[in-house]
């Protein structure tokens, strides 16, 4: 491993690791506010994203980026509290005997991007906020993901076309 913090933090000093979370928790927590259910946990899946990684460094592989790493645990907390938010709202409706909302009404509701990028699927929502957001790499991506990259460059893709849909932007063809 080149990085001296990541070595450093793997022989256990948590001064080195606490240096690693600084440089990195902003870019982590951009990205999980984007994914998160409600958003105000976004800050607590980051947070268990990097109790997470400390916990798992020496999972880290050569040549992955320690944000990389982390991103990758942040998503599939996201996913996870994603579930469980789905699995708690359903249940509510059931026991209010609420029907779903269309989301047609909104139609003269003015869309926000923050809006608009709720609206895409978690996943193609998660390839956007890395590729197109946070400037990485469809290959790091593909990583933090743990998905193809071609699926990446699909996900990219179609959530840009939803998004532009969604917000009146003319279409580039």
């Amino acid at each position: 491993m080149d990085d001296p913090l990541i070595r450093r933090a793997r022989e256990g000093s948590s001064d080195a690791f606490s240096r690693l979370v600084a440089e990195h928790q902003q870019a982590v927590r951009a990205f999980v506010r984007r994914l998160a259910a409600p958003p105000d946990d976004a800050d607590d899946l980051a947070q268990e994203a990097f109790v997470t990684a400390w916990a798992n460094l020496h999972k880290l592989k050569d040549g992955v980026s320690f944000r990389t790493f982390v991103c990758g645990i942040a998503y599939r907390k996201a996913l996870n509290d994603r579930r469980r938010f789905n699995r708690s709202s359903h249940r509510d409706t059931e026991w209010f005997g609420l029907q779903e909302q269309s989301r047609a009404s909104t139609v003269d509701a003015k869309l926000t991007i923050q809006v608009a990028l709720a609206s895409l699927p978690l996943d193609q929502r998660a390839a956007v906020s890395l590729c197109v957001a946070a400037d990485y790499s469809h290959a790091e991506a593909a990583e933090i993901l743990a998905l193809p990259l071609g699926t990446i460059k699909s996900h990219i893709l179609k959530g840009r076309a939803k998004l532009n849909a969604l917000l009146g932007v003319p279409d580039d063809n």
